[in-house]
């Protein structure tokens, strides 16, 4: 008999993501290239050769063929000296989410010869939050995760409470990886996550690129993985209750002082009132949607900008002008960020004031921007720099 369905969906859910990792990496021996921060990068085995999920048969035994067989004639010679496994980290706050992502990684990265970590962040935002982290590293060390370990930060004000903490443990993350030489970091965000993403930017009026929510890779050089983005928040909790996995309810989860709780117990729920069940499962896809989208933008604005550039490398109006608008702003907002315009601060609005410089020329003066850029027009080129 196999694992409880929800169990089986995390596990594969995680298994995809390191066969992701894996197929990723050169192998170890490959003196082309040289691992990043000291990583081993074995070979992964064919994804199509992973059983189903609730089979009895183990998958550490095609991993290992698949990677004989790929590379037989290229081991380390005798004496060589072999690089450790590639380490991979999962973020944990001790919630249902992430707690159910640890146990997966747990069962699954021996059987790829991948090395396992978990890693907590005590915001300090709450009385007794290093005593929970604590109590994090406790069950992360009981799953058999190691490195796992507590780190403690100062969150600032910048951007709002939440946006403040969310750099302050994107910022410990990044430092974690980098001292231990991971390979990736897993984030246990859900499909319901990423519906409220979705609507929280609607509500700002963003883009497309805000409506696209979070990607399943992200960070630099794809540190950041999301293997749960199709699953949704009751499947990782329902596998936390079967494993008998403890988890900890984030009392902040349910504080009405917070834009993404009051959208978690008040906005979504009266969407579904209102538009009945399967809310959740259209903004993902929207999410998706909209991702593909502006991805295909964002390749089309990155070609055509030398294009509108005269030899100076001053962007001609005229050229702007002939362009679709989504591609012509993407081309000044780049432009905008290159000359120093924070991207955090720099909003639509800020290109829309821009763009009118393009599109309703009427002498009008020049534009200030965030960082202290300024754009304006000139003799029929825009001059986008520090002011």
């Amino acid at each position: 008999m196999g694992p409880h369905p929800a169990v089986a969906a995390i596990r594969l859910a995680v298994r995809r993501v390191l066969h992701d990792i894996l197929t990723e990496q050169p192998p170890a021996h490959d003196t082309r290239r040289t691992p990043a921060r000291g990583a081993a990068r074995p070979c992964a085995p064919d994804p199509e050769r992973v059983p189903a999920p609730g089979t009895r048969r183990s998958v550490a035994a095609p991993a290992r063929a698949a990677h004989d067989q790929a590379h037989a004639s290229s081991r380390p010679r005798p004496g060589e000296d072999v690089p450790p496994a590639p380490l991979v980290l999962v973020a944990c706050s001790g919630g249902a989410d992430s707690m159910a992502l640890a146990s997966a990684l747990a069962f699954e990265a021996p059987k790829l010869g991948i090395r396992a970590g978990g890693i907590t962040v005590d915001h300090g935002l709450q009385p007794g939050s290093d005593l929970r982290a604590d109590e994090v590293v406790l069950r992360l060390t009981e799953l058999g995760l190691s490195p796992a370990e507590s780190i403690a930060v100062t969150v600032g004000r910048d951007g709002g409470p939440e946006a403040a903490a969310r750099d302050a443990r994107y910022a410990a993350l990044d430092s974690a990886a980098e001292r231990h030489g991971a390979t990736a970091i897993l984030l246990g965000h859900t499909r319901d996550d990423q519906a409220e993403t979705v609507l929280l930017g609607l509500a700002r009026g963003s883009g497309i690129r805000s409506l696209s929510g979070m990607a399943a890779v992200s960070g630099a050089d794809g540190r950041y993985r999301r293997p749960f983005l199709h699953l949704d928040r009751q499947t990782a909790r329902k596998a936390c209750m079967v494993q008998s996995l403890p988890v900890w309810d984030d009392p902040h989860n349910a504080d009405p002082a917070y834009t993404r709780s009051r959208l978690r117990h008040e906005g979504l729920p009266a969407l579904e009132k209102a538009l009945g069940k399967g809310v959740v499962e259209a903004l993902a896809r929207t999410a998706q949607l909209s991702r593909d989208d502006a991805d295909a933008l964002d390749a089309w604005a990155s070609q055509a900008e030398a294009s509108v550039r005269d030899a100076a490398g001053l962007l001609e109006c005229a050229k702007l002008y002939a362009l679709p608008p989504a591609v012509r702003r993407r081309i000044l907002r780049r432009a905008a960020i290159e000359a120093g315009a924070p991207a955090g601060s720099l909003f639509a609005r800020h290109i829309e004031e821009i763009d009118r410089l393009i599109t309703g020329w009427r002498g009008q003066g020049a534009i200030n921007l965030p960082g202290k850029v300024v754009a304006q027009r000139q003799g029929g080129r825009l001059v986008i720099r520090q002011g």
